[in-house]
């Protein structure tokens, strides 16, 4: 472990607080709504992905994948993924190591900018792996998503029940990565089987914050 966890992060709401961070950011490309492949297909072909082409991923790929994840719709308030009684507990992070214009390292999306806030310097994805029973797909993707909740966000009103509810909501998250990263050529894979302490203190998590999800991204292979 890299030492003890971070005190709690007082930011409940991120579209009502931004995090207050000096590190680097990088604006994300505006995400495109239209595009030429259906629904339809994309659930046809959605397919667990574990073996990927080794090319980079651009920054519009991150930018609506992020966005599919967690991004905002209606009024700017909504997100792409359903939420109960809108608190939104997850918090959604890359793991970069082989995207265009993006150095390597940790970064945390965030949805009322739409942008990507650095929090973590270097190439983590090795050490992601081997806390995740050595499964290939997280060293060898160009980026592995990492999923997060923040329990007390949606447990204030909804008490125990309101783990269920985020439980629930990683869910939809996830298939929204599948099904756009399926529309872009970009295979991935959830994965749930790691040590979460491990998880958490590579990350430096605040005490309040639980890894829930992995999914790494690749380019997919030619059939």
């Amino acid at each position: 472990m890299s030492g003890e966890r971070q005190k709690d992060r007082n930011d409940q709401f991120d579209t009502a607080a931004d995090p207050v961070d000096p590190s680097p950011e990088v604006e994300l490309p505006e995400p495109i709504l239209e595009s030429s492949i259906s629904i339809e297909q994309t659930l046809a072909e959605r397919r667990s992905v574990r073996s990927y082409s080794g090319e980079s991923l651009s920054l519009s790929d991150v930018s609506q994948l992020m966005w599919a994840a967690q991004g905002l719709t209606q009024d700017r308030f909504f997100r792409t993924a359903p939420s109960a009684g809108a608190l939104y507990p997850l918090e959604v992070y890359l793991v970069v190591g082989n995207v265009d214009k993006m150095d390597a390292g940790v970064y945390r999306y965030v949805p009322s900018r739409h942008s990507m806030v650095k929090t973590l310097d270097g190439d983590r994805r090795d050490e992601l792996c081997r806390v995740s029973l050595s499964q290939p797909q997280i060293r060898d993707a160009a980026a592995v998503v990492v999923i997060t909740a923040v329990y007390s966000r949606i447990m204030v009103k909804y008490g125990n029940r309101g783990v269920r509810y985020a439980h629930i909501e990683v869910g939809c998250a996830a298939e929204n990565i599948y099904l756009q990263g399926m529309s872009l050529g970009i295979g991935t894979c959830a994965v749930g089987a790691f040590e979460d302490e491990n998880v958490a203190a590579i990350f430096d998590l605040p005490v309040d914050e639980e890894p829930l999800l992995l999914l790494p991204l690749g380019m997919c292979n030619e059939p």
